[in-house]
């Protein structure tokens, strides 16, 4: 059930989620929590449709925030906000709201979405695209106690990861770094089955995936080991080596489906490890909504003392030897003029001699 309403305001939303709910026989609220998914007119439709299949398992109150431009400053001084209200099957297993704000109102959302919340539920602000840079002072994000960001969607995803470093608050997390919870499992379960040692690692996966960082932070902050970052051409996380005194072990997965482990005496072992949907992650994290220590702890840790630290490991660059300077010397030497003498070599000590 789709209903539409134009240039109106939250206490008729509100009226029209309470009629809807009576129309298809359900006036009863049973949703957990509700989703806030602030985002623009292009990327919607996909975010509202990883949404919906993540409220198989938290039926919630989607509240989607669409900001329209305007281009002109007639536009801008008209301020308006349209509603889609959609129930039952249309909104998954839970209720959808999709506001579009025009004009001055864009800067004020956050008193629009506010009179839509469920009481007493928990509130989640899910920025899938340009997200701020610092979520928790945002004017909605200071709604939620859960708010999720996607580095991999900025243009300087590397650089956008620093800056959450400095602005990180109990509450905040990235999709990059759901990304990498089967990697995580993996990798424990495998250190688990052999008594060793970790004296170094690499991670090896495609260039500006912050995933692949975060991962490596993780390794260094928990194992306290130099960690190594590695490219390579994806797609995405390709390979993470564990140099230990036992052997090595590697978690090898070059198709970005399934995965080689293979620990030294042991045989290789097959298993799954493919790339997830968008909605599997969404679902992941509205499992938990209290404050993730571990992704703190591993952002925190810094890319810049995760280069420093795998530098102690890298060997050292080989000298070039240049063996046509004298020949280029003598050519440069002006004609008429002899050329100058090579500084004469040191002889080798005599007690080196007589050895």
């Amino acid at each position: 059930m789709k209903t539409d309403l134009t240039d109106t305001t939250s206490s008729k939303i509100n009226k029209a989620l309470v009629l809807g709910r009576r129309a298809i026989g359900t006036p009863a609220v049973g949703m957990v929590l509700t989703l806030v998914i602030v985002t623009d007119e292009e990327n919607a439709y996909d975010a509202l449709k990883a949404a919906n299949e993540a409220s198989r398992e938290h039926p919630s109150r989607t509240l989607v925030v669409i900001k329209r431009v305007s281009r002109s400053p007639r536009d801008r001084a008209n301020t308006r906000l349209d509603a889609e209200v959609r129930l039952g099957a249309d909104a998954g297993s839970g209720e959808t709201v999709v506001l579009r704000l025009y004009g001055e109102v864009v800067d004020q959302a956050q008193s629009v979405v506010l009179p839509l919340l469920l009481p007493d539920a928990p509130v989640v602000v899910w920025w899938p695209v340009n997200a701020p840079t610092d979520p928790a002072n945002d004017p909605l994000g200071a709604l939620a106690q859960r708010r999720v960001t996607d580095t991999y969607a900025a243009e300087q995803p590397i650089e956008e990861l620093t800056a959450r470093a400095d602005t990180y608050t109990p509450g905040d997390t990235d999709l990059s770094w759901t990304r990498i919870t089967p990697w995580r499992s993996m990798l424990a379960a495998a250190l688990d089955q052999v008594h060793c040692k970790v004296t170094s690692a690499d991670v090896e996966g495609e260039e500006f995936n912050p995933s692949v960082e975060l991962l490596a932070m993780w390794l260094a902050e928990r194992l306290k080991v130099p960690v190594r970052r590695s490219r390579s051409g994806g797609p995405g996380l390709t390979s993470v080596r564990l140099e230990t005194d036992a052997g090595p072990i590697v978690l090898d997965r070059p198709d970005g489906s399934l995965a080689t482990l293979s620990i030294e005496g042991q045989p290789d072992r097959a298993v799954a490890l493919k790339r997830r949907e968008t909605s599997e992650l969404i679902a992941e994290e509205l499992r938990r909504l209290d404050p993730d220590d571990t992704y703190a702890a591993a952002l925190k840790y810094g890319l810049e003392r995760l280069d420093e630290e795998a530098a102690i490991t890298a060997p050292a660059p080989e000298e070039p030897t240049d063996v046509t300077a004298p020949a280029a010397v003598a050519e440069a030497e002006p004609a008429g003029e002899p050329a100058k003498k090579a500084p004469a070599k040191k002889a080798p000590a005599k007690k080196a001699a007589a050895k």
